[in-house]
This record gives structure tokens, sequence and C-alpha cells, in this order.
């Protein structure tokens, strides 16, 4: 009996060890997973949004040492009265307004700052768009109607086989994503845990089979698509997305602050929603497509790409929202109005009739709610309205 009582000792002992060591060796991508978990947490949501590479792989892009571009201020606006009731309900954590390229608002809130360096979650995709566009105007990609398996040839006997890159640029690839941040077991959900691992993003859209429609027939918003357009960028340049992006469109935009992506385990860009940088920088991303593409005193991304990008195209249900390449055109839109868009209240809108760009960054728990998204909106309307 005390043999046996020894012997259970010393496994239960050393299974603890093993368990240690396992825990050491490991210790990083548990840690990611544990943030994965805690992410949107009430307690944390804030603080984790702006300091998204404390607890993920990530990229810094490699910006050159030159000014930043020229982001004045203006006299400060009146905004409505209800903007500030607006902030605190939508638990807005930051507000840049432009008028005719001049700041006219600028606030902080919930113990954020101007130096914090927030997620864009979905804004990032409008980001890859235009390097897109860049990169068709180079020549290293011929045609937007190619298939994506021309660039991407490891997608082929995929779900997207057949899809061309302007499908996937629309969203209307067809392909089968549950896109459901409430269900554990969905796409977007399983998708985040390979991340947090270090697995590989490539590999999670390689192996996704499933197709609902044919490509072009049916509007669906699938973040992996925005992935699969990486795929094609890195595959027509041979070239990484924060060397591309640093190159084509941050470089030349003159940000204030480097931005950076949250990455997979082998490096590879969070293109779908990992972007991260100050809210004057998004800001400064906004001004760039009111002025079709032009900003720093230099074409960056190509005028009639902004205007393709920013036009109602995909084949979205009749009356709804409308969506372009990676670009959303609110309802009952003014020629000139549209906006980039991130879960928990990420966005850059644009007013180019009015002259005016909005940048906000929040952590709103409640931003799926119904009339949330068209109360932002009618928000943003209010304020260009009122400068």
């Amino acid at each position: 009996m005390r043999s046996t009582l020894k012997w259970a000792l010393r496994l239960i002992v050393l299974l603890v060890i093993v368990a240690a060591l396992v825990g050491i060796w490991k210790r990083e991508e548990i840690t990611r997973l544990m943030a994965v978990n805690t992410l949107f947490a009430p307690e944390k949501i804030v603080h984790n949004f702006s300091n998204m590479d404390a607890a993920f792989l990530s990229a810094e892009l490699a910006l050159p040492d030159a000014p930043a571009s020229p982001l004045p201020k203006g006299a400060d606006a009146s905004l409505p009265l209800e903007t500030e009731d607006w902030i605190a309900a939508r638990d807005v954590t930051a507000l840049v307004v432009l008028k005719d390229g001049q700041i006219v608002h600028e606030s902080y809130h919930k113990g954020t700052a101007a130096t914090d360096r927030r997620i864009s979650w979905s804004v990032a995709k409008s980001y890859l768009s235009a390097l897109m566009g860049v990169v068709l105007e180079d020549g290293d990609i011929a045609s937007i109607d190619d298939p994506v398996t021309k660039y991407a040839p490891s997608l082929k006997g995929t779900a997207y086989d057949g899809a061309t890159i302007r499908n996937v640029l629309n969203m209307s690839s067809g392909v089968t994503f549950n896109e459901d941040y409430l269900d554990r077991s969905s796409d977007i959900n399983r998708m985040g845990r390979v991340l947090a691992l270090g697995g590989t993003m490539d590999g999670f859209a390689e192996g996704l089979s499933q197709t609902f429609a044919e490509p072009g027939e049916v509007w669906r918003y699938v973040s992996i698509d925005t992935h699969v357009l990486s795929m094609v960028i890195r595959g027509a340049t041979g070239r990484s997305i924060p060397d591309l992006m640093a190159q084509k469109i941050a470089g030349p935009m003159g940000l204030e602050v480097a931005p950076y992506y949250l990455t997979d385990g082998v490096g590879v860009a969070f293109v779908l929603g990992g972007l991260n940088m100050i809210t004057r920088d998004y800001a400064r991303m906004g001004q760039m497509f009111l002025q079709r593409g032009k900003l720093n005193g230099r074409q960056i991304v190509p005028a009639d790409w902004v205007d393709a990008s920013t036009t109602a195209t995909a084949p979205t249900a009749q009356g709804a929202i409308g969506y372009g390449f990676q670009w959303w055109i609110p309802q009952d839109a003014a020629e000139g109005e549209f906006m980039a868009r991130g879960i928990y209240g990420q966005y850059i809108y644009v007013n180019r009739p009015l002259g005016v760009v909005i940048a906000t960054n929040a952590a709103d728990r409640n931003f799926r709610k119904a009339g949330v998204a068209a109360e932002n909106v009618a928000m943003f309307r209010a304020i260009a309205g009122a400068l």
C-alpha cells in the first residue's frame, strides 16, 4: 500500500513537472490564446484595443525618416449637442474631425491618448483595397477580372477556385464562412484561434471548401475574402504586405507614427483586421480618399481606383447599404459619401461634398444591436452638416 502511494505521488509530481515544462515551452501561444478569450471583456477591452502588440505577434511598418504630412489645426467646431451623449453611449475612445483638411475637433476618451495605436478591425480592409489599386497600376496584376488562382495557385481546388479578384473585392466570392462573433465554433472565431496559436492564415484560407453561391451572384460579408486578396498581392509581387504598404501607401502619406500589423505564426499580416495606428493617421487616410487618392503633394492611389472602390457595385440587396471594393456606401448616400467600417465602432467616414472626414475608434460591445450602425451614420452626417 505504501509502495503504491509512493508511486502515485511520484506520478503526480512528474505530471506537474511535465505540465510546467509544456507551459514554459508554449507560454507565448497560451498567452495569446488567453488574450483572445478575454479580448472583449468589459474591464479590458479599451486597454486591449490600444495595446494589441502586447498580446499578439506583430510587424511594424518601416516608414521613411521624413516629416508627417500637414494636418493643421483649424478653429474648434461646435458639434451637435447630441455628440456628447453619443460618445458615451457608443463607448467612443477617439474622435477626430477634419473640415477642408484641417482638424476642427479632436478628443480622446476612457483614458486613451492621441499616441495610442488603435486596432482598426475591418477598417484595415479598405487599406488593402487601396494597395490593390496601386499594385494593379504598377502592372503586377493584369486585371481584377483574373481568377484569384492565377496569382495564388495554392487556392486551386478550394472554395475560391473560380472566383475572380473582382468577386473577392466585392465580397461576392460565394464562399461559405460563418462570421458570428458570438459563436465560439464559427469560422471567424476559429480563425482567431489560428492567429493566437501561431498558425497560418494562408493555410486557413486553403482549408475552406464550401460555397453557397456562384461567384459574383450574391453579396455576403466574408472577412477571409480580404486575406485572399493579400495572397493575390503577395503572389503577384513576391513581397509582404507590410513592406508594400509602407512603400506604396503609408510612407507616401506621411504618417505621424509607424503603424503595425498583427501577424500569424509565419509573419504574414492579418490584413482583414490587424492594422493598428493613431486616430489622426486614420483621418489622413480619409482625407486622401476625399481628395481622390492624393495627399502630401502626391497621387498615391489612382483616382479612378478611388472612384471604383467607393461606388456601390457589389450585388447587395435592394435598398440595403452599398458595398464597393472593401468600402461601404451608406443608404441614401450623396455622391462622394462613403466609409471604412470595423467592428466595435471603428470608422473612417468621408463626405466629399461637405469636405469632411471623421475618424473614430471605439470599444462598443453593443455595436451589433439593431439600429446602432444607422445611428452612427446619422451622427456622422449631423456632425458634417454642422461644420
